[in-house]
């Protein structure tokens, strides 16, 4: 029995890359992602089992999420963002992985739905590890960072104010917790705030600060934008079929609805605002967040209980296998003393 054949009878997600049409920067963060992940323990916190190459594939094998990512769900089921209870189990996850990593010195710097992964057993995993910066040094932890990477602009709606400044103060853990902020209106309003303002007035505006919760200024916003859409001749969603790349369900009738004009509750409110703070030091650290009054009834709640707001999810998905021309078979044979591994 080969390697590969050994993860794909278990329940296990085999991803293959062409190293030659990817840049050598994302190869490096992607490596770096499942190195570091190899130095984590903790359930909310994606686990890479192991990666090698066979021909000139790069192959990496890790535990099977059935739902993909929050950001997959929200394009695929819930367009119009997601009721409270499930945006609570989903950032409650998330927070937890969060805490854990700040806990060891360390500051995600990447937090937003596409990197929160939802297993078919309910359980939320925080992914996105290439941009993770740790604090630790040679035994000491320093207080701010001022190492900035050139972020694509695509991913600066989720970034704090201090981040993207880029001045003498630097920044610490505090920033991650703004982009659960922010990742928190993607999820409620099924789009995240900014993303249709260009990036210089997105800039000002959050250095500023929000004028106002960005919760239903973002909600008005996107009903606006599906009204546009219907009206130029654009799919709208409605009676039609998508297709989307990703393990759930795909078509229209599938979607779970949720009411256009939303409220939230002020428990939601809160949780939002403080994590929106222009001033870093006002944020909550992820350990407080836990405890905030949003996620008070989501503790005494199980992974069950998640489940229950989600779509049925496929329990099985094809391993996408690289054409027969290009492919040849890994050269590690198993014995019987090496299926027991433990990755």
């Amino acid at each position: 029995m080969s390697l590969l054949d050994c993860f794909c009878t278990s329940r296990t997600q085999v991803e293959s890359i062409r190293p030659e049409k990817q840049s050598e920067t994302s190869i490096h963060q992607y490596l770096n992602e499942v190195t570091l992940s190899h130095f984590f323990r903790h359930p909310n916190i994606t686990t890479y089992w192991t990666v090698f190459t066979a021909g000139s594939w790069l192959w990496v094998i890790s535990p099977f999420m059935a739902y993909g990512s929050a950001s997959q769900l929200l394009r695929t089921h819930f367009p119009e963002g997601m009721s409270e209870t499930l945006i609570g189990n989903i950032l409650f996850g998330a927070v937890r992985g969060l805490n854990y990593l700040h806990q060891n010195g360390c500051i995600h710097r990447s937090i937003k739905a596409s990197h929160i992964l939802i297993s078919g057993d309910g359980l939320v995993c925080l992914s996105g590890l290439s941009r993770l910066y740790s604090l630790v040094n040679h035994g000491q932890r320093s207080k701010a960072v001022y190492d900035f990477p050139q972020f694509s602009t695509s991913v600066h709606p989720w970034l704090s104010p201090e981040l993207l400044r880029q001045d003498l103060y630097g920044y610490n853990m505090k920033s991650d917790i703004y982009s659960v902020g922010i990742t928190a209106c993607e999820l409620a309003n099924g789009q995240v705030p900014f993303q249709d303002i260009h990036r210089t007035q997105m800039l000002l505006q959050k250095l500023k600060g929000f004028p106002s919760c960005p919760l239903e200024k973002n909600a008005s916003l996107q009903a606006e934008s599906r009204l546009k859409i219907s009206r130029s001749g654009v799919d709208s969603g409605i009676g039609e079929s998508v297709l989307v790349s990703s393990p759930t369900r795909t078509v229209t009738s599938d979607r779970l609805q949720t009411p256009s004009s939303k409220t939230f509750s002020p428990a939601f409110h809160s949780l939002v605002e403080l994590c929106l703070q222009q001033d870093p030091e006002k944020r909550p650290s992820a350990s407080t967040l836990l405890s905030h009054a949003f996620f008070r009834q989501i503790k005494e709640q199980t992974q069950d209980s998640i489940l229950s707001l989600l779509p049925p999810a496929y329990s099985k998905w094809p391993v996408a296998v690289p054409p027969v021309s290009t492919w040849t078979e890994p050269n590690y044979i198993l014995t019987d003393e090496d299926v027991g591994w433990e990755f």
